[in-house]
Protein backbone atom coordinates (compact mmCIF):
# COMPACT_ATOMS: atom_id res chain seq x y z
CA UNK A 1 0.00 0.00 0.00
CA UNK A 2 1.40 3.33 -0.79
CA UNK A 3 0.50 6.95 -0.08
CA UNK A 4 1.38 10.29 -0.16
CA UNK A 5 1.00 12.28 2.78
CA UNK A 6 0.45 15.85 2.24
CA UNK A 7 2.21 17.13 5.43
CA UNK A 8 5.54 15.07 5.16
CA UNK A 9 7.01 17.88 3.14
CA UNK A 10 6.38 20.61 5.20
CA UNK A 11 9.92 20.28 7.52
CA UNK A 12 11.96 19.91 4.44
CA UNK A 13 10.40 22.94 1.92
CA UNK A 14 10.94 25.54 4.40
CA UNK A 15 7.39 25.62 6.76
CA UNK A 16 7.98 24.80 10.61
CA UNK A 17 6.94 21.13 11.30
CA UNK A 18 3.53 20.30 12.92
CA UNK A 19 3.39 19.37 16.84
CA UNK A 20 0.97 16.47 17.92
CA UNK A 21 0.35 16.50 21.60
CA UNK A 22 -0.48 12.69 23.27
CA UNK A 23 -2.54 12.50 26.38
CA UNK A 24 -1.09 9.30 28.67
CA UNK A 25 -2.20 5.65 27.16
CA UNK A 26 -1.85 6.64 23.61
CA UNK A 27 -1.02 3.65 21.52
CA UNK A 28 2.67 4.11 20.64
CA UNK A 29 1.47 3.57 16.99
CA UNK A 30 0.11 6.67 16.46
CA UNK A 31 3.76 8.46 17.71
CA UNK A 32 5.29 6.37 15.22
CA UNK A 33 2.86 7.29 11.89
CA UNK A 34 2.70 10.99 13.36
CA UNK A 35 6.89 10.77 13.47
CA UNK A 36 7.34 8.92 10.16
CA UNK A 37 5.36 11.78 8.56
CA UNK A 38 7.93 14.40 10.40
CA UNK A 39 5.76 15.78 13.16
CA UNK A 40 7.33 16.92 16.51
CA UNK A 41 6.25 16.04 19.43
CA UNK A 42 4.73 18.58 21.97
CA UNK A 43 6.85 19.41 24.82
CA UNK A 44 4.88 20.88 27.71
CA UNK A 45 8.18 21.93 29.20
CA UNK A 46 9.04 24.12 26.31
CA UNK A 47 6.05 25.32 24.54
CA UNK A 48 3.09 27.29 25.42
CA UNK A 49 -0.37 25.66 26.18
CA UNK A 50 -1.77 26.21 22.61
CA UNK A 51 1.22 25.77 20.70
CA UNK A 52 -0.11 22.29 19.01
CA UNK A 53 -2.01 21.11 16.08
CA UNK A 54 -3.22 17.66 16.79
CA UNK A 55 -4.15 16.39 20.55
CA UNK A 56 -4.98 12.48 20.29
CA UNK A 57 -6.21 10.92 23.42
CA UNK A 58 -8.45 7.69 23.95
CA UNK A 59 -10.52 9.50 26.65
CA UNK A 60 -13.12 12.19 26.14
CA UNK A 61 -11.48 16.07 26.09
CA UNK A 62 -13.51 18.37 28.59
CA UNK A 63 -15.93 21.08 27.26
CA UNK A 64 -13.32 23.69 27.67
CA UNK A 65 -11.09 21.96 25.69
CA UNK A 66 -13.82 22.38 22.83
CA UNK A 67 -14.86 25.66 22.88
CA UNK A 68 -11.32 26.88 23.23
CA UNK A 69 -10.02 25.31 19.90
CA UNK A 70 -8.03 27.17 17.60
CA UNK A 71 -8.15 27.29 13.66
CA UNK A 72 -4.44 25.51 13.68
CA UNK A 73 -5.98 22.56 15.93
CA UNK A 74 -7.94 19.58 15.66
CA UNK A 75 -9.20 17.00 17.98
CA UNK A 76 -9.42 13.08 17.68
CA UNK A 77 -12.90 13.31 19.16
CA UNK A 78 -16.60 15.00 18.94
CA UNK A 79 -18.30 15.60 22.00
CA UNK A 80 -21.14 13.36 23.67
CA UNK A 81 -20.09 9.95 22.31
CA UNK A 82 -21.03 8.15 25.06
CA UNK A 83 -24.53 8.32 23.38
CA UNK A 84 -23.73 5.88 20.74
CA UNK A 85 -20.33 4.06 22.12
CA UNK A 86 -21.95 2.87 25.23
CA UNK A 87 -23.84 -0.60 25.08
CA UNK A 88 -27.13 0.59 26.88
CA UNK A 89 -26.62 3.82 25.07
CA UNK A 90 -26.73 2.29 21.53
CA UNK A 91 -29.85 -0.14 22.45
CA UNK A 92 -31.94 2.82 23.60
CA UNK A 93 -31.19 4.45 20.73
CA UNK A 94 -32.00 1.73 17.82
CA UNK A 95 -34.82 0.93 19.85
CA UNK A 96 -36.21 4.80 19.55
CA UNK A 97 -35.58 4.79 15.47
CA UNK A 98 -37.20 1.35 15.72
CA UNK A 99 -40.51 2.31 16.89
CA UNK A 100 -40.24 5.21 14.80
CA UNK A 101 -39.06 4.17 11.77
CA UNK A 102 -39.78 0.77 11.70
CA UNK A 103 -37.95 -3.18 11.81
CA UNK A 104 -37.62 -2.84 7.84
CA UNK A 105 -34.28 -0.03 8.21
CA UNK A 106 -33.80 -0.66 11.94
CA UNK A 107 -34.12 -4.37 12.24
CA UNK A 108 -30.08 -5.05 11.93
CA UNK A 109 -29.25 -5.13 15.81
CA UNK A 110 -30.61 -8.37 17.46
CA UNK A 111 -33.28 -7.70 20.54
CA UNK A 112 -31.93 -6.25 23.38
CA UNK A 113 -32.28 -5.37 27.04
CA UNK A 114 -30.85 -3.06 29.51
CA UNK A 115 -31.13 -4.77 33.05
CA UNK A 116 -31.80 -4.46 35.43
CA UNK A 117 -34.31 -1.87 34.20
CA UNK A 118 -35.80 -4.17 31.44
CA UNK A 119 -36.01 -7.13 33.73
CA UNK A 120 -39.39 -7.69 33.67
CA UNK A 121 -39.71 -7.06 29.89
CA UNK A 122 -37.04 -9.51 29.30
CA UNK A 123 -38.78 -11.88 31.28
CA UNK A 124 -41.98 -12.18 29.26
CA UNK A 125 -39.79 -12.33 26.38
CA UNK A 126 -37.80 -15.45 27.04
CA UNK A 127 -41.01 -17.09 28.41
CA UNK A 128 -42.59 -16.49 25.20
CA UNK A 129 -39.54 -17.74 22.98
CA UNK A 130 -39.21 -20.77 25.39
CA UNK A 131 -43.01 -21.76 25.06
CA UNK A 132 -42.81 -21.17 20.99
CA UNK A 133 -40.02 -23.36 20.46
CA UNK A 134 -41.10 -26.28 22.39
CA UNK A 135 -39.00 -26.00 25.27
CA UNK A 136 -36.04 -25.83 22.95
CA UNK A 137 -33.30 -23.17 24.51
CA UNK A 138 -33.00 -19.85 22.92
CA UNK A 139 -29.50 -18.36 23.61
CA UNK A 140 -28.40 -15.14 24.96
CA UNK A 141 -26.10 -12.98 25.55
CA UNK A 142 -24.88 -10.88 28.21
CA UNK A 143 -22.34 -7.92 28.37
CA UNK A 144 -21.28 -5.19 30.86
CA UNK A 145 -22.66 -1.91 29.60
CA UNK A 146 -19.21 0.13 29.87
CA UNK A 147 -16.33 -2.90 29.56
CA UNK A 148 -14.92 -3.56 26.79
CA UNK A 149 -12.71 -6.18 24.84
CA UNK A 150 -14.82 -9.06 25.90
CA UNK A 151 -14.70 -8.83 29.51
CA UNK A 152 -17.34 -9.96 31.65
CA UNK A 153 -19.41 -11.74 28.65
CA UNK A 154 -21.27 -14.43 28.95
CA UNK A 155 -23.84 -16.77 27.06
CA UNK A 156 -26.82 -18.81 28.33
CA UNK A 157 -29.74 -20.58 27.72
CA UNK A 158 -31.62 -21.43 30.88
CA UNK A 159 -32.56 -17.77 32.81
CA UNK A 160 -31.09 -19.46 36.09
CA UNK A 161 -27.74 -18.53 34.76
CA UNK A 162 -28.23 -15.03 34.72
CA UNK A 163 -25.78 -12.84 37.36
CA UNK A 164 -24.77 -10.01 37.18
CA UNK A 165 -23.78 -7.07 39.53
CA UNK A 166 -23.90 -4.13 37.50
CA UNK A 167 -25.91 -2.69 34.82
CA UNK A 168 -25.46 -5.54 31.49
CA UNK A 169 -27.21 -5.29 28.65
CA UNK A 170 -28.49 -8.47 27.35
CA UNK A 171 -28.98 -9.47 23.45
CA UNK A 172 -30.53 -12.76 21.54
CA UNK A 173 -27.09 -14.57 20.61
CA UNK A 174 -27.17 -15.02 16.68
CA UNK A 175 -26.62 -18.95 17.43
CA UNK A 176 -26.51 -18.97 12.97
CA UNK A 177 -23.17 -17.32 12.44
CA UNK A 178 -21.13 -17.20 8.76
CA UNK A 179 -18.86 -19.98 9.59
CA UNK A 180 -15.08 -20.55 7.82
CA UNK A 181 -14.11 -23.69 8.25
CA UNK A 182 -16.05 -24.20 11.51
CA UNK A 183 -14.45 -20.98 13.11
CA UNK A 184 -17.15 -17.93 13.80
CA UNK A 185 -15.67 -14.87 12.97
CA UNK A 186 -16.57 -10.85 13.14
CA UNK A 187 -15.42 -7.63 11.23
CA UNK A 188 -14.19 -4.67 12.47
CA UNK A 189 -14.75 -1.53 10.18
CA UNK A 190 -13.25 1.26 10.75
CA UNK A 191 -15.64 4.93 10.19
CA UNK A 192 -14.43 8.20 10.47
CA UNK A 193 -17.22 10.73 11.08
CA UNK A 194 -15.34 14.32 10.36
CA UNK A 195 -18.61 16.48 10.98
CA UNK A 196 -21.55 16.12 12.72
CA UNK A 197 -23.02 19.05 11.38
CA UNK A 198 -23.17 18.34 8.58
CA UNK A 199 -23.02 14.98 8.66
CA UNK A 200 -20.06 13.47 6.69
CA UNK A 201 -18.73 9.63 6.95
CA UNK A 202 -16.17 8.16 5.50
CA UNK A 203 -15.60 4.55 5.80
CA UNK A 204 -12.20 3.00 5.24
CA UNK A 205 -11.93 0.15 2.98
CA UNK A 206 -9.66 -1.75 4.82
CA UNK A 207 -10.43 -3.61 8.14
CA UNK A 208 -10.46 -6.67 10.24
CA UNK A 209 -11.44 -9.68 10.12
CA UNK A 210 -11.33 -11.22 13.90
CA UNK A 211 -11.97 -15.20 14.62
CA UNK A 212 -12.55 -17.21 17.22
CA UNK A 213 -10.05 -19.70 17.68
CA UNK A 214 -11.78 -22.62 18.45
CA UNK A 215 -14.65 -24.24 16.22
CA UNK A 216 -17.96 -23.57 16.99
CA UNK A 217 -20.11 -24.97 18.92
CA UNK A 218 -23.38 -24.66 20.58
CA UNK A 219 -22.91 -27.33 22.96
CA UNK A 220 -19.97 -25.26 25.39
CA UNK A 221 -21.39 -22.17 25.56
CA UNK A 222 -19.02 -21.49 28.41
CA UNK A 223 -16.06 -22.20 25.97
CA UNK A 224 -15.12 -18.22 25.12
CA UNK A 225 -12.55 -19.31 23.03
CA UNK A 226 -15.37 -20.67 20.23
CA UNK A 227 -18.18 -17.64 20.84
CA UNK A 228 -16.14 -14.25 21.23
CA UNK A 229 -13.92 -13.58 18.67
CA UNK A 230 -11.79 -10.47 20.86
CA UNK A 231 -8.39 -10.96 20.21
CA UNK A 232 -7.71 -9.78 23.79
CA UNK A 233 -9.09 -12.65 24.66
CA UNK A 234 -8.10 -15.33 21.63
CA UNK A 235 -4.57 -14.74 21.53
CA UNK A 236 -5.06 -16.50 25.51
CA UNK A 237 -6.05 -19.48 24.08
CA UNK A 238 -4.53 -22.94 23.50
CA UNK A 239 -4.80 -22.54 19.27
CA UNK A 240 -3.73 -18.98 18.73
CA UNK A 241 -0.18 -19.84 17.03
CA UNK A 242 -1.58 -23.02 15.57
CA UNK A 243 -2.48 -23.24 11.87
CA UNK A 244 -5.62 -23.40 11.45
CA UNK A 245 -7.61 -24.75 8.74
CA UNK A 246 -7.74 -22.24 5.72
CA UNK A 247 -7.65 -19.22 8.79
CA UNK A 248 -4.36 -19.93 9.69
CA UNK A 249 -2.15 -18.68 12.42
CA UNK A 250 -3.22 -15.87 15.12
CA UNK A 251 -7.44 -14.40 14.47
CA UNK A 252 -7.12 -12.22 12.18
CA UNK A 253 -7.24 -11.24 8.60
CA UNK A 254 -7.81 -8.09 6.29
CA UNK A 255 -10.88 -7.18 5.02
CA UNK A 256 -8.83 -7.72 1.46
CA UNK A 257 -8.66 -11.08 2.14
CA UNK A 258 -12.15 -11.82 3.09
CA UNK A 259 -13.16 -10.49 -0.16
CA UNK A 260 -10.86 -12.81 -1.96
CA UNK A 261 -12.71 -15.15 -0.16
CA UNK A 262 -16.07 -14.51 -0.83
CA UNK A 263 -14.75 -14.15 -4.10
CA UNK A 264 -13.74 -17.75 -4.15
CA UNK A 265 -17.02 -18.76 -3.09
CA UNK A 266 -19.23 -17.17 -5.76
CA UNK A 267 -20.93 -15.00 -3.00
CA UNK A 268 -22.50 -11.35 -4.60
CA UNK A 269 -20.72 -9.32 -2.08
CA UNK A 270 -22.51 -5.72 -4.11
CA UNK A 271 -25.41 -6.06 -1.59
CA UNK A 272 -23.57 -6.93 1.62
CA UNK A 273 -21.42 -4.64 1.49
CA UNK A 274 -23.84 -1.70 1.12
CA UNK A 275 -26.14 -3.49 3.39
CA UNK A 276 -22.89 -2.80 5.94
CA UNK A 277 -22.82 0.59 4.77
CA UNK A 278 -26.64 1.57 5.64
CA UNK A 279 -26.07 -0.11 8.77
CA UNK A 280 -23.05 2.30 9.72
CA UNK A 281 -25.41 5.64 8.52
CA UNK A 282 -28.67 4.07 10.32
CA UNK A 283 -27.01 3.69 13.02
CA UNK A 284 -25.10 7.33 13.46
CA UNK A 285 -28.27 8.89 12.36
CA UNK A 286 -29.83 8.13 15.81
CA UNK A 287 -27.67 10.49 17.66
CA UNK A 288 -26.09 12.84 14.51
CA UNK A 289 -28.65 15.78 15.63
CA UNK A 290 -27.91 15.63 19.31
CA UNK A 291 -24.40 16.31 18.39
CA UNK A 292 -23.07 20.37 18.81
CA UNK A 293 -20.96 21.55 15.72
CA UNK A 294 -17.31 21.46 16.63
CA UNK A 295 -15.10 22.56 14.22
CA UNK A 296 -11.59 21.09 13.75
CA UNK A 297 -12.88 17.55 15.15
CA UNK A 298 -13.49 14.26 14.01
CA UNK A 299 -14.18 10.53 15.59
CA UNK A 300 -12.75 6.88 14.37
CA UNK A 301 -15.25 4.48 15.36
CA UNK A 302 -14.89 0.64 15.27
CA UNK A 303 -18.01 -1.07 14.42
CA UNK A 304 -18.26 -4.80 14.91
CA UNK A 305 -20.47 -6.53 12.10
CA UNK A 306 -21.53 -10.05 12.70
CA UNK A 307 -23.02 -11.84 9.25
CA UNK A 308 -25.09 -14.60 9.76
CA UNK A 309 -25.88 -18.08 7.64
CA UNK A 310 -27.91 -15.59 5.09
CA UNK A 311 -25.35 -13.09 5.01
CA UNK A 312 -27.64 -10.79 7.06
CA UNK A 313 -24.90 -8.26 8.51
CA UNK A 314 -26.06 -7.37 12.48
CA UNK A 315 -24.36 -4.57 14.38
CA UNK A 316 -23.12 -5.87 17.62
CA UNK A 317 -20.97 -2.92 19.00
CA UNK A 318 -19.42 0.57 17.85
CA UNK A 319 -16.27 0.67 19.83
CA UNK A 320 -15.13 4.78 20.72
CA UNK A 321 -11.07 5.04 20.51
CA UNK A 322 -11.18 1.47 18.94
CA UNK A 323 -7.68 -0.58 19.65
CA UNK A 324 -4.92 0.49 17.92
CA UNK A 325 -1.90 -1.89 19.33
CA UNK A 326 -0.43 -3.78 16.74
CA UNK A 327 -0.53 -7.45 17.69
CA UNK A 328 -0.17 -9.04 14.04
CA UNK A 329 0.73 -8.59 10.52
CA UNK A 330 -2.78 -7.92 9.53
CA UNK A 331 -2.79 -5.15 12.62
CA UNK A 332 0.19 -3.55 10.95
CA UNK A 333 -1.06 -3.20 7.53
CA UNK A 334 -4.28 -1.70 8.66
CA UNK A 335 -4.03 0.35 11.82
CA UNK A 336 -1.18 2.57 9.76
CA UNK A 337 -2.64 2.94 7.17
CA UNK A 338 -6.14 3.90 9.01
CA UNK A 339 -4.06 6.76 11.09
CA UNK A 340 -2.19 7.83 8.06
CA UNK A 341 -5.65 7.83 5.91
CA UNK A 342 -7.29 10.00 9.19
CA UNK A 343 -4.76 12.67 9.91
CA UNK A 344 -4.95 13.26 5.99
CA UNK A 345 -8.86 14.08 6.79
CA UNK A 346 -7.64 16.71 9.26
CA UNK A 347 -6.71 18.71 6.07
CA UNK A 348 -3.72 20.78 7.44
CA UNK A 349 -2.26 23.51 5.38
CA UNK A 350 0.72 25.13 5.72
CA UNK A 351 -0.16 27.82 7.76
CA UNK A 352 -1.03 25.71 10.48
CA UNK A 353 2.77 24.55 11.08
CA UNK A 354 2.82 28.45 12.05
CA UNK A 355 0.27 28.10 14.59
CA UNK A 356 -0.13 31.33 17.15
CA UNK A 357 2.91 33.18 14.96
CA UNK A 358 0.37 32.35 11.38
CA UNK A 359 -2.77 33.99 13.11
CA UNK A 360 -1.40 38.16 11.98
CA UNK A 361 1.54 37.42 10.33
CA UNK A 362 0.48 34.91 7.60
CA UNK A 363 2.41 36.93 4.35
CA UNK A 364 3.83 39.94 6.65
CA UNK A 365 7.23 40.50 6.24
CA UNK A 366 7.44 41.61 10.07
CA UNK A 367 5.48 42.42 13.14
CA UNK A 368 3.36 45.59 12.00
CA UNK A 369 3.10 48.88 14.35
CA UNK A 370 -0.31 49.00 15.26
CA UNK A 371 -0.34 52.34 17.47
CA UNK A 372 1.42 53.00 20.47
CA UNK A 373 4.72 50.09 21.45
CA UNK A 374 2.45 50.45 24.58
CA UNK A 375 -0.71 49.21 22.68
CA UNK A 376 1.58 46.94 19.98
CA UNK A 377 3.01 45.20 22.50
CA UNK A 378 -0.75 44.47 24.21
CA UNK A 379 -2.57 43.51 20.71
CA UNK A 380 -0.04 41.31 19.80
CA UNK A 381 1.16 38.93 22.90
CA UNK A 382 -2.55 36.91 22.86
CA UNK A 383 -1.52 35.29 19.26
CA UNK A 384 2.23 36.09 18.53
CA UNK A 385 3.29 33.25 21.09
CA UNK A 386 6.49 31.83 20.29
CA UNK A 387 7.10 28.18 19.77
CA UNK A 388 9.94 27.95 22.50
CA UNK A 389 9.94 29.96 25.29
CA UNK A 390 12.91 31.17 27.62
CA UNK A 391 13.25 30.84 31.25
CA UNK A 392 11.22 29.11 33.61
CA UNK A 393 7.93 27.87 33.66
CA UNK A 394 6.67 29.89 36.61
CA UNK A 395 7.76 32.70 34.85
CA UNK A 396 6.18 32.22 31.55
CA UNK A 397 2.78 31.25 33.48
CA UNK A 398 2.84 34.50 35.61
CA UNK A 399 3.68 37.12 32.34
CA UNK A 400 0.85 34.85 30.32
CA UNK A 401 -1.75 36.06 33.94
CA UNK A 402 -0.53 39.58 33.52
CA UNK A 403 -1.63 39.73 30.20
CA UNK A 404 -4.64 38.38 30.80
CA UNK A 405 -5.33 40.65 33.91
CA UNK A 406 -4.68 43.64 31.41
CA UNK A 407 -8.20 44.61 29.51
CA UNK A 408 -6.87 43.96 26.05
CA UNK A 409 -8.44 45.63 23.13
CA UNK A 410 -7.39 44.71 19.90
CA UNK A 411 -7.17 47.65 17.13
CA UNK A 412 -9.32 47.15 14.36
CA UNK A 413 -7.93 47.72 10.77
CA UNK A 414 -10.16 49.99 8.37
CA UNK A 415 -9.31 50.73 4.50
CA UNK A 416 -8.34 54.45 3.60
CA UNK A 417 -11.13 56.24 1.90
CA UNK A 418 -10.86 59.31 -0.14
CA UNK A 419 -13.95 62.46 0.27
CA UNK A 420 -16.63 60.36 -1.55
CA UNK A 421 -15.89 56.72 0.28
CA UNK A 422 -14.46 55.12 -2.05
CA UNK A 423 -11.52 52.85 -1.54
CA UNK A 424 -7.95 53.37 -2.09
CA UNK A 425 -6.71 54.40 -5.55
CA UNK A 426 -4.89 51.42 -7.30
CA UNK A 427 -2.13 54.68 -7.79
CA UNK A 428 -1.47 54.16 -4.21
CA UNK A 429 -1.37 50.43 -4.07
CA UNK A 430 2.35 50.23 -3.77
CA UNK A 431 3.08 52.61 -1.35
CA UNK A 432 4.23 51.37 2.22
CA UNK A 433 2.11 53.28 4.49
CA UNK A 434 -1.19 52.98 4.91
CA UNK A 435 -3.76 54.14 8.01
CA UNK A 436 -5.11 52.18 10.57
CA UNK A 437 -7.44 53.03 13.81
CA UNK A 438 -6.02 52.34 16.50
CA UNK A 439 -7.50 52.26 20.00
CA UNK A 440 -8.26 56.13 20.00
CA UNK A 441 -5.68 57.65 17.29
CA UNK A 442 -4.80 56.48 13.66
CA UNK A 443 -1.14 56.16 13.04
CA UNK A 444 1.11 54.65 9.85
CA UNK A 445 1.26 50.78 9.19
CA UNK A 446 4.79 50.54 8.85
CA UNK A 447 5.54 47.06 6.18
CA UNK A 448 8.21 46.70 4.76
CA UNK A 449 8.78 45.91 1.18
CA UNK A 450 6.47 47.09 -1.77
CA UNK A 451 3.32 45.03 -0.07
CA UNK A 452 0.56 45.89 -1.85
CA UNK A 453 -3.44 45.91 -0.80
CA UNK A 454 -4.40 42.63 -2.42
CA UNK A 455 -1.59 40.71 -0.48
CA UNK A 456 -2.83 42.72 3.01
CA UNK A 457 -6.26 42.85 2.11
CA UNK A 458 -6.52 39.22 1.92
CA UNK A 459 -4.68 38.65 5.31
CA UNK A 460 -7.02 41.26 7.38
CA UNK A 461 -10.40 39.23 5.60
CA UNK A 462 -8.87 36.07 6.91
CA UNK A 463 -8.41 37.45 10.37
CA UNK A 464 -10.68 39.59 10.85
CA UNK A 465 -13.20 37.79 12.89
CA UNK A 466 -10.29 37.17 15.23
CA UNK A 467 -9.55 40.85 15.94
CA UNK A 468 -12.68 41.60 16.27
CA UNK A 469 -13.07 39.05 18.86
CA UNK A 470 -10.16 39.27 20.53
CA UNK A 471 -11.23 41.70 23.62
CA UNK A 472 -14.27 39.99 24.40
CA UNK A 473 -13.33 36.04 23.87
CA UNK A 474 -8.98 35.46 23.62
CA UNK A 475 -8.28 37.58 26.75
CA UNK A 476 -10.77 36.07 29.19
CA UNK A 477 -9.25 33.68 31.95
CA UNK A 478 -11.48 30.41 31.93
CA UNK A 479 -14.87 29.83 34.06
CA UNK A 480 -13.86 27.89 37.51
CA UNK A 481 -16.99 26.02 37.35
CA UNK A 482 -17.14 24.49 33.90
CA UNK A 483 -20.54 24.71 32.14
CA UNK A 484 -22.48 22.51 29.57
CA UNK A 485 -21.03 22.63 26.08
CA UNK A 486 -20.73 25.69 24.31
CA UNK A 487 -19.92 26.14 20.44
CA UNK A 488 -16.43 27.29 20.28
CA UNK A 489 -15.27 31.07 20.87
CA UNK A 490 -13.74 31.30 17.72
CA UNK A 491 -15.46 32.83 14.34
CA UNK A 492 -15.21 29.60 11.90
CA UNK A 493 -15.61 30.52 8.30
CA UNK A 494 -19.11 28.83 7.38
CA UNK A 495 -18.27 28.45 3.62
CA UNK A 496 -15.19 26.71 4.47
CA UNK A 497 -15.64 24.25 7.40
CA UNK A 498 -19.43 23.29 6.27
CA UNK A 499 -21.07 24.33 3.35
CA UNK A 500 -18.43 22.83 1.05
CA UNK A 501 -18.67 19.59 -0.87
CA UNK A 502 -16.63 16.61 0.66
CA UNK A 503 -14.27 14.85 -0.66
CA UNK A 504 -15.35 11.80 -2.43
CA UNK A 505 -11.65 9.56 -1.29
CA UNK A 506 -9.23 10.40 0.94
CA UNK A 507 -6.54 7.96 1.05
CA UNK A 508 -8.52 4.56 1.64
CA UNK A 509 -11.27 6.92 3.19
CA UNK A 510 -14.42 6.43 0.92
CA UNK A 511 -17.15 9.32 1.33
CA UNK A 512 -20.17 6.88 1.88
CA UNK A 513 -22.91 10.04 3.47
CA UNK A 514 -23.78 12.18 1.64
CA UNK A 515 -24.05 10.51 -1.14
CA UNK A 516 -25.91 12.30 -3.24
CA UNK A 517 -27.14 15.61 -3.87
CA UNK A 518 -30.32 14.84 -1.75
CA UNK A 519 -28.56 13.59 1.53
CA UNK A 520 -26.15 16.29 1.30
CA UNK A 521 -28.64 19.25 1.53
CA UNK A 522 -30.87 16.84 4.33
CA UNK A 523 -27.73 17.21 6.55
CA UNK A 524 -27.01 21.24 6.18
CA UNK A 525 -28.05 22.95 9.05
CA UNK A 526 -30.91 20.55 10.75
CA UNK A 527 -30.52 17.31 9.90
CA UNK A 528 -33.55 16.03 7.72
CA UNK A 529 -33.74 12.16 8.92
CA UNK A 530 -36.67 11.36 7.05
CA UNK A 531 -35.41 12.32 3.77
CA UNK A 532 -32.11 10.50 4.63
CA UNK A 533 -33.92 7.68 5.40
CA UNK A 534 -36.15 7.92 2.33
CA UNK A 535 -32.52 8.19 0.23
CA UNK A 536 -30.77 5.00 1.95
CA UNK A 537 -34.14 3.32 1.24
CA UNK A 538 -34.24 4.25 -2.10
CA UNK A 539 -30.62 3.57 -3.42
CA UNK A 540 -30.97 -0.37 -1.10
CA UNK A 541 -33.66 -0.84 -3.26
CA UNK A 542 -32.31 0.73 -6.78
CA UNK A 543 -29.10 -1.39 -6.10
CA UNK A 544 -31.34 -4.82 -5.17
CA UNK A 545 -33.35 -4.56 -8.61
CA UNK A 546 -30.09 -4.03 -9.92
CA UNK A 547 -28.22 -7.29 -9.13
CA UNK A 548 -31.05 -9.10 -9.48
CA UNK A 549 -31.10 -7.85 -13.42
CA UNK A 550 -27.16 -7.12 -13.45
CA UNK A 551 -27.01 -7.17 -17.35
CA UNK A 552 -29.85 -5.48 -18.17
CA UNK A 553 -29.37 -3.06 -16.14
CA UNK A 554 -25.76 -1.93 -17.48
CA UNK A 555 -27.19 -1.53 -21.07
CA UNK A 556 -29.81 0.86 -20.58
CA UNK A 557 -27.17 3.07 -18.41
CA UNK A 558 -25.03 3.94 -20.74
CA UNK A 559 -24.92 7.04 -19.46
CA UNK A 560 -23.58 7.01 -15.84
CA UNK A 561 -24.35 10.42 -15.07
CA UNK A 562 -28.02 9.87 -15.23
CA UNK A 563 -27.98 8.20 -11.79
CA UNK A 564 -26.06 10.81 -9.62
CA UNK A 565 -25.35 14.58 -10.34
CA UNK A 566 -21.68 15.27 -11.22
CA UNK A 567 -21.64 17.19 -7.85
CA UNK A 568 -22.03 13.53 -6.49
CA UNK A 569 -19.91 10.91 -8.48
CA UNK A 570 -20.23 8.68 -5.27
CA UNK A 571 -18.35 5.74 -4.64
CA UNK A 572 -19.94 2.20 -3.65
CA UNK A 573 -17.86 1.20 -0.22
CA UNK A 574 -16.97 -2.27 -0.15
CA UNK A 575 -15.55 -3.44 -3.45
CA UNK A 576 -11.30 -3.92 -3.89
CA UNK A 577 -12.00 -1.31 -6.62
CA UNK A 578 -14.87 0.52 -5.57
CA UNK A 579 -17.47 1.22 -8.75
CA UNK A 580 -19.52 4.29 -8.92
CA UNK A 581 -22.87 3.95 -7.67
CA UNK A 582 -24.34 5.61 -11.05
CA UNK A 583 -23.21 2.01 -12.84
CA UNK A 584 -26.06 0.13 -10.48
CA UNK A 585 -28.51 2.64 -10.20
CA UNK A 586 -30.54 4.42 -12.15
CA UNK A 587 -33.10 8.15 -11.00
CA UNK A 588 -34.79 6.75 -14.02
CA UNK A 589 -35.50 3.63 -12.82
CA UNK A 590 -38.24 2.18 -11.40
CA UNK A 591 -38.16 -1.37 -9.51
CA UNK A 592 -39.55 -2.95 -6.59
CA UNK A 593 -39.47 -1.81 -3.08
CA UNK A 594 -38.48 -4.92 -1.32
CA UNK A 595 -38.64 -2.44 1.85
CA UNK A 596 -40.93 -0.58 3.38
CA UNK A 597 -40.47 2.13 6.33
CA UNK A 598 -42.82 4.47 8.33
CA UNK A 599 -42.38 7.72 6.98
Amino acid sequence: MSHTWGDSSMATNGSAPLVFRLHENTPEVVREVLLERGWEEYDPHEQVEGDWNLYWRTSAFRNFEYENILPWQRLNHHPKMTRIARKDYLARNLRRMRGTYGAALYGFSPTAFILPNDYIKFLEVYTKTRVENAGKPGYWICKPVDLSRGRGIFIFDDIKHLAYNSHVIVQKYISNPLLISGYKFDLRIYVCVKSFCPLTIYMHQEGLVRFATEKYNLASLDNLFSHLTNTSINKFGPFYTTDKERVGQGCKWTLSKFRSFLHSQGINELLLWQKINNIVTLTLLTMASSIPSSPNCLELFGFDILIDSNLKPWLLEVNYSPALSLDCPADIVVKKGVINDLIDLMNYRKVDGLRQRGCLRRRHKRTCCLGSPSSQRKSLAAFLIPKSVSGKKRQRQSSLNSLHAENLVCPSVERSVNSLGSTLHPACQNSKTIIVSGNKKKSPLQVEGPTCWSELEESFEDHRDIIRRCSSHACRLPAIHAPKYKPPRFSWDQGTHEMTTPSLRVGDFILTFPFNEATWKASQDTLDVKTVLHEVHQLMSQLTFSCVHKEKRRKENNDSSAAIKNKFASLLWGPRNPPLLSEYCSSKSSCPLEMSYKG
